[in-house]
């Protein structure tokens, strides 16, 4: 179990409040295809992603970039259970997506980098342990069935 400070849960609260989910979710989602070209393997359905302008503009990548977004509130709603409410998410993953659970903490990596451009200054070091922190319980629940 993790413990959260009060300063996290309002730290993560605060930055999901404050973020546009379209824009954030989209532009993490082609990040992480971009700079980790072997991740658009699970996206092959979703038309052109052969160079960087073609991903960015694809709309189906910036709708599932917003759908993983709403997915985390989720986890910001339910913090003090992030495995058991991720439970079904990461057997969909391992058992029918087959995502290399190791991609979770890549696009989460793509996800703190367009939050810090997104809130500026306002993103601490105290803010971003806190992120990081949150990221890193989500993507460790979404890889619990790989265990």
């Amino acid at each position: 179990m993790v413990v959260w400070t009060d300063f996290e849960r309002a730290t993560i609260a605060d930055i999901f409040s404050k973020l546009d989910y379209e824009a954030v979710g989209g532009a993490t989602l082609a990040r992480c295809l971009i700079v980790y070209p072997w991740t658009q393997r699970y996206f092959g359905n979703f038309g052109n992603l052969y160079n960087a302008a073609a991903i960015m503009g694809n709309p189906m990548i910036a709708k599932h970039g917003t759908t993983i977004l709403h997915g985390l509130d989720r986890a910001v709603k339910n913090m003090d259970n992030i495995k058991a409410t991720y439970a079904e998410l990461s057997v969909l993953h391992s058992e029918k997506l087959h995502v290399d659970p190791d991609n979770f903490k890549l696009l989460s990596d793509c996800l703190t980098i367009v939050v810090a451009a997104q809130l500026g200054k306002a993103f601490s070091g105290e803010v971003q342990a806190a992120f990081q922190k949150f990221l890193s319980v989500v993507v460790s629940a979404l890889g619990k069935q790989y265990h």
